[in-house]
């Protein structure tokens, strides 16, 4: 890798000022700033590592950039033919143009391996998501948690971590008493066979309306839920047929995303866990009595105090978390687990995380909540229905799908209802979780229909279409295409072609750090970059103009195997995030 190779080369030369120097700060490789640049008068590459150090170092970036520069210059690779200073500390790097032509030769040889690696080899990894609730629809605050989930199982996949894909539903509580008291008292079967999420929600409703004049339901619901506790037959038997069916119907939606989880595994799966690990933190002498109930004091660790156990003896959300992570710990000795779940729990994971490290101090699988924002409608205010409620995400999957079709009818009048209605699919799910994607997860994020199905902007359609027309360039190349022609790669001495290389060697390393960082947006942003050149590159640089001209049909040999690289990429890329390519739009 080009880029890596010229990190390596600055952090070498760091290392060794720093040795004679301590004052200068260490860095390790990931964090050296190194950018592509796309005129070539100012070299290939440039780092602002200069402004960095003069930060913790008090001086100017150019003072600091000269004392690089001095070790930078002493024996660099032979690859970089020229290292210079810019303006303001900028340190610009020039490489033999040979290196870089070479370097589209070894990617094309790796060819849909390109961009995977081994770094996790034997390790494994769980990602915590989705999470929706039993007997309730997903709405579309689920939608990120899914979204991101996925690209960031997909990551670690090409990463070569064995990820196991949780899906850790909420399958416990109170709530499950007041649906089977609701079922006993108007249930029917038919119904929720037929449509068993809205059926269930529609009883719990029905509950909790009439517990308004009827205050004896509220206790009704209590007792059918300590009846399951307990392990009624009746209850149990009720209640997996509602966990069941709400799993039926949560897999339809996930069909539709392409998204398949190793495991359903909820809050139910850990009650009888819950009492031993109670006692266990009390023999350990962690816990207090607060009111009646059981604390864990973490003030020391600027938390509030975790609530472990009710005054009633019920357990809480924390207490399942608690035996999850050590269930987790204990049956699959993860390098990580991943919980993707949105801002408002930040205080609850990490009284989870903190508790964690005090009870099992041997464990050395990494914890991390993976936070992400709200979704906003286009005004700018929670995306729910005038009752205040969150909108179903079937609903949401189906307006997208609506919205593209009505696009996709205009832009391709000729083509037959079945293929306008598939492309059109492809299209609303990309944009629905390219729109996620492209942004830092923290971020809220904005459903305005109009930019995210927009063929020019920043969104999966644009990357869809770049992919569908370099395709359709390869398609027509390859039959004027002279195979008997030897390949030289440098015939591909156009600026464009040299800045497509460098970015397209660069796709590695962008995998690497999306999945270091938890945060799809680098491949997102790098892939609409990429999509920017390919599209000036095929509009600005002549492609099939060959004709009989041998040496243009020698130099089309070796733009075929760019163009190849750059769809192999868009695709791969595109794939990491979950968004299908087309072959035409």
């Amino acid at each position: 890798m080009l880029k890596q190779d010229i990190k390596k080369y600055i952090y070498q030369s760091l290392k060794r000022i720093t040795k004679e120097n301590n004052k200068w700060p260490i860095f390790c490789i990931n964090e050296i700033p190194l950018n592509i640049q796309n005129d070539e008068k100012f070299g290939d590459y440039s780092t602002t590592i200069a402004f960095l150090v003069s930060k913790k170092l008090q001086k100017h970036p150019t003072e600091v950039a000269k004392i690089l520069l001095d070790e930078l210059q002493k024996n660099p690779p032979k690859q970089i033919i020229k290292i210079e200073l810019a303006q303001n500390g900028f340190i610009n790097f020039y490489l033999d143009k040979k290196f870089i032509q070479k370097e589209l030769g070894k990617m094309s040889k790796t060819k849909s391996k390109f961009g995977s690696s081994k770094i996790g080899y034997k390790k494994k990894i769980i990602i915590d998501y989705s999470s929706p609730n039993i007997a309730k629809p997903m709405h579309v605050g689920h939608l990120r948690s899914t979204i991101i989930g996925e690209a960031l199982a997909n990551l670690y996949e090409s990463l070569g971590y064995q990820v196991i894909r949780w899906n850790y539903l909420g399958d416990w509580g109170t709530q499950f008493g007041k649906l089977i008291a609701a079922y006993k008292l108007w249930g029917d079967k038919e119904k929720i066979e037929k449509s068993p999420i809205s059926s269930l929600l529609n009883l719990y409703r029905k509950f909790h309306e009439q517990m308004k004049s009827n205050s004896e339901l509220e206790q009704l619901g209590q007792t059918e839920f300590k009846k399951l506790e307990q392990g009624d037959k009746e209850n149990r038997k009720l209640w997996l047929w509602f966990r069941k069916e709400s799993i039926k119907d949560f897999k339809k939606i996930y069909n539709l995303l392409d998204i398949k989880f190793d495991l359903f595994i909820g809050e139910s799966f850990f009650e009888q866990d819950l009492l031993p690990l109670i006692s266990f933190l009390q023999k350990k002498k962690l816990t207090q009595k607060s009111k009646g109930a059981t604390i864990i004091p973490l003030e020391k660790y600027d938390l509030p105090p975790a609530l472990i156990q009710k005054s009633d003896e019920a357990s809480l959300y924390l207490t399942r978390d608690l035996a999850l992570a050590q269930y987790r710990f204990k049956k699959y000795k993860p390098a990580k687990i991943l919980y993707v779940v949105g801002n408002e729990q930040d205080i609850h994971f990490k009284q989870v995380f903190t508790l964690a490290k005090i009870i099992f101090p041997k464990q050395e699988t990494e914890l991390a909540h993976i936070k992400f924002g709200l979704v906003l409608s286009e005004e700018k205010k929670k995306f729910s229905t005038r009752e205040g409620e969150l909108i179903s995400l079937e609903q949401v999957i189906n307006q997208a799908i609506k919205k593209s079709l009505i696009i996709i009818k205009k832009k391709k009048p000729e083509w037959s209802l079945s293929k306008q209605k598939k492309v059109a699919q492809v299209i609303a799910l990309g944009s629905l979780k390219f729109n996620d994607l492209k942004s830092f997860r923290t971020a809220d994020i904005v459903f305005d229909w109009n930019k995210m199905l927009d063929f020019s902007g920043d969104t999966s359609v644009y990357l869809q279409y770049t992919y569908a027309r370099v395709n359709k360039i390869l398609s027509k190349a390859k039959k004027i295409q002279n195979k008997n022609l030897k390949c030289n790669y440098q015939e591909l001495n156009h600026p464009l072609e040299i800045s497509l290389i460098k970015k397209l060697s660069e796709f590695p390393e962008v995998i690497e750090l999306s999945a270091e960082k938890y945060a799809p947006n680098y491949l997102a942003t790098y892939l609409l970059s990429l999509a920017d050149l390919a599209n000036k590159y095929y509009e600005s640089v002549p492609i099939l103009k060959s004709k009989n001209d041998l040496t243009l049909k020698a130099r089309l040999n070796v733009q075929l195997i760019l163009l190849e690289n750059i769809t192999n990429v868009l695709k791969k890329g595109l794939k990491v995030l979950g968004i299908q390519v087309l072959k035409e739009i």
